[in-house]
Formats: structure tokens, C-alpha cells, sequence
């Protein structure tokens, strides 16, 4: 189907034909989702033996009784299995509750409040603070932004991550940016991992930028693999304290899609002054964490080694699921120029680009059908996409064939909504 060499009267086949296909998708009255990258049923099973593991042993390894009051910073051996995770040293690093996105939040809000570095250094006193949003991005990260009215400017993604010209551009030129987001492996949508050179270059923003500036590093998918060999990830603190820029990068991580996505375990890490200042804020609402909920996935997962080898039984799950999104596209678009898209080695996204100017209406007919999509526009700051054009795929939380079927809803959407804008400037 190549719209740019077809005549009107071939336009016209097309819309009718495809039209009526729609209609037998419609009458069908699916019900299909792929707006969220959530655990399946399946993947959650892999970690049911988290019940009652403890078998009344509520000991840490230090001998802390976990049901009690107090350990603000988690448990020992949790704060080693983040430590791994995110290459730090465990006093670098603190164990929470499950959400990474919570501490992400108050990461900023803290800064924003009370400042970074203590006393005299809180945002909201410095103007209008502003943070860079590589985008296509991740939509609760703008959530976050706007919510503490702090204005997003968004910056190119390209295949080696954030645009770096750009983003130094903006920074020597601009004091009031005070925050970047980065998602560095297997990038929320686009599944890219930054470059070595990328990930450098982010190291040395700090000297760029204004005082109490902040990367907020959510490595979300470090060990979520999908191929056998994937791209690695350098290591961002080591390279901050090759530059002295140590202070800069706040990193985030969780057990989120490793176990139990509402019952896992969060982690962040940061220089010795940066957990300071957090710790100090955290303890004005937090006696201490779910240390029990630690200590079970302590036992479940003792070390890193024991982590990867779980994730492998996550990613014979996935990798189906991927497949099927990946086939539909290459069987459907790989032989026009109606959709381009990104091909990850790991996360749970697959992110797709339509021609300029339809990203809505596919999400439209898709939901129509019954088929619901990730917004358009989801993806930018203030849900903004200005070529209305990138939508994100979710296929982990369906089955096989409800991700196929979806699939084919949406290869019907993307060419109706393609012949009919053909049609419309013919």
C-alpha cells in the first residue's frame, strides 16, 4: 500500500475495503487494552511463593526484628540487592516501599520545597524552575512536573538518547533548569539505551548547569531483557565522580516488575549529601519502610545472581508477546511508509510513529472497536505531541491472543486513518 504512487480512484478502493473490515471489527464488540505496561497474571505467578516465605522468621541479617518501628534507610541486604542493581556502594543507597515513582516524587517536591542541598538552596525561591523532558517520554515523569507547576521543556530523543547538543544548548542558556528525566535502559517508549558517550556527556551536565541542578536517573528496566546479548548500560555515578559531579544524579529503581508490581521494593541512590537532605525530609512523614515485605524478597531473591535468573523466566513470558507486536508491524508496514518503529531489546514498550497528524485518530478508531490505546500524546509534556504522531504499545499485561488480535485492530486503524487523510489532501 503505497499512498504517495496510488490514484484517487485506488484511494477510494482502499477506504471501502477497509472500511468495511472495520465495520467486522466493530461488530465483534471486542474488549481489549494495551494502555499500560503492566505484569501479566503470569509474571505475577513467578513470585507467589513471596507468601509466606518468612515462615515466622522476621530476623534480618543483622538481627533487626523487621515488624518493628525504625530503619528509615530498609534493611541491610535489600539496600545490597539495590546497590547492585543500580552499581552503587550500599552507602549510597536506600531501600523503600514499592514504588519508585513515590520517592521520584518526593525527590522533587523536597527540592523544590526545601532544596536539594539544605537550607537556601530550595527551587520554588529561584523564579519559574524548569525541567528538560526527553520525549517521547514517560507520562507520570510530566505528571510529576506539572503537578509542582514546574515547566517542561521537551528535548529530542534520538537512537543514542536525549539529544545532548540540545540539552547543553538549553542548559547554558537557561539557569532556571533546575531537573532531566532520563529512563537510560530500554527508554519508556522508545526502548532505546543510551550510548556510552550519552550517558557521559549527562555525567558532566553539573558543570553546565545552575546551581541545585538534579538528574533524576529512573533506571526502571535495568535487568528487564528481551534479546540474548542487549546493549549495556554505562555506569552514571562512577562517570559523575570522574567528573566531581557526584551531587547531581539522584537514580531510582524498583522490584516493581520483578515481583509483586504493588507489593515490591523501591531504591535510591545518591551521594552521601544528597541522602542526607532526603532522609532528613523522609523522616518528617516515615518511621521506616515495610521491612517485612524487604525481608521476604530478600529471602526470595537473596542476591543479583538469584534477580537476573528470575527475570529470565519474566522474559520467556514476554518475548511472545513482543513478537507478535513486531511480526504484525514488519508483515503490515514493512513494505510502505505508513508507521515506523522502534525495535527494544528490553522493557515493556514498543513505540510507534503514524504519518504526521494521525496519532489521534488512530486511538480514536481503535477505541471505537473497543480497543483502548495509550493516549496520544501521552508521551509529551502537557500530553502535547507536536507531530501527533507517537503512540505507545503495552503488550505485557494481555494474553498472546488477545495482543494479536489487538494488533490487527490497530493495523486496521493506522491504514484507514492513512487513506482517508490521502484521500482528504488528494
Amino acid at each position: 500500500m503505497q499512498l504517495n504512487q496510488a490514484s484517487k480512484e485506488q484511494l477510494q478502493q482502499w477506504e471501502a475495503d477497509l472500511t468495511a473490515r472495520y465495520t467486522e471489527l466493530k461488530d465483534q464488540k471486542l474488549n481489549l487494552d494495551l494502555t499500560r505496561g503492566k505484569p501479566s497474571p503470569q509474571q505475577l505467578d513467578l513470585s507467589n511463593s513471596l507468601d509466606g516465605i518468612l515462615k515466622g522468621d522476621y530476623k534480618s541479617l543483622n538481627g533487626t526484628d523487621t515488624r518493628n518501628y525504625g530503619g528509615l534507610e530498609g534493611i541491610e541486604e535489600a539496600r545490597q540487592l539495590g546497590a547492585d542493581l543500580l552499581g552503587v556502594s550500599l552507602e549510597e543507597i536506600i531501600a523503600g516501599g514499592n514504588s519508585s515513582l513515590t520517592m521520584m516524587r518526593q525527590a522533587m517536591t523536597f527540592a523544590f520545597l526545601f532544596g536539594p542541598d539544605g537550607p537556601g538552596t530550595a527551587w520554588q525561591n529561584e523564579g519559574q524552575i524548569k525541567c528538560l523532558c526527553p520525549s517521547p517520554g514517560y507520562d507520570r515523569h510530566f505528571t510529576i512536573c506539572e503537578d509542582l507547576g514546574i515547566e517542561m521543556i521537551p528535548v529530542r530523543m534520538t537512537a543514542e538518547g536525549p539529544d545532548m547538543d540540545q540539552v547543553e544548548d538549553l542548559l547554558r542558556n537557561d539557569r532556571n533548569i533546575k531537573a532531566i528525566w532520563c529512563v537510560p535502559r530500554f527508554s519508556n517508549p522508545t526502548g532505546i539505551v543510551y550510548s556510552d558517550e550519552v550517558v557521559d556527556r549527562i555525567a558532566q551536565l553539573g558543570k553546565l548547569a545552575s546551581n541545585n541542578f538534579r538528574i533524576f536517573w529512573d533506571n526502571a528496566y535495568a535487568v528487564h531483557e528481551l534479546s540474548d546479548n542487549p546493549p549495556k548500560l554505562a555506569n552514571i555515578m562512577e562517570l559523575c565522580k570522574k567528573h566531581n559531579t557526584e551531587s547531581t544524579i539522584l537514580q531510582f529503581a524498583s522490584t516493581s516488575k520483578i515481583t509483586f508490581a504493588g507489593a515490591g521494593i523501591a531504591f535510591m541512590a545518591a551521594s552521601g549529601n544528597n541522602l542526607k537532605e532526603f532522609k532528613k525530609r523522609l523522616g518528617a512523614s516515615l518511621i521506616g519502610p515495610d521491612k517485612v515485605n524487604q525481608l521476604r524478597h530478600m529471602r526470595f531473591l537473596p542476591n543479583i545472581d538469584a534477580l537476573k535468573s528470575h527475570m529470565d523466566k519474566h522474559a520467556e513470558l514476554l518475548k511472545p508477546r513482543f513478537a507478535a507486536v513486531l511480526d504484525s508491524l514488519q508483515n503490515e508496514f514493512g513494505d510502505n511508509d505508513l508507521l515506523s518503529w522502534e525495535t527494544p531489546e528490553g522493557g515493556y514498550f514498543v513505540s510507534v510513529d503514524t504519518r504526521p497528524g494521525l496519532a489521534k485518530e488512530v486511538v480514536k478508531l481503535a477505541d471505537d472497536i473497543g480497543v483502548k490505546l495509550t493516549p496520544a500524546g501521552a508521551t509529551f509534556p502537557y500530553g502535547n505531541d507536536p507531530k501527533d504522531s507517537n503512540i505507545r504499545l503495552a503488550p505485557s499485561f494481555p494474553s498472546l491472543e488477545d495482543v494479536s488480535a489487538t494488533m490487527d485492530v490497530f493495523s486496521t486503524c493506522v491504514k484507514l486513518a492513512s487513506v482517508r487523510q490521502a484521500l482528504a489532501n488528494s
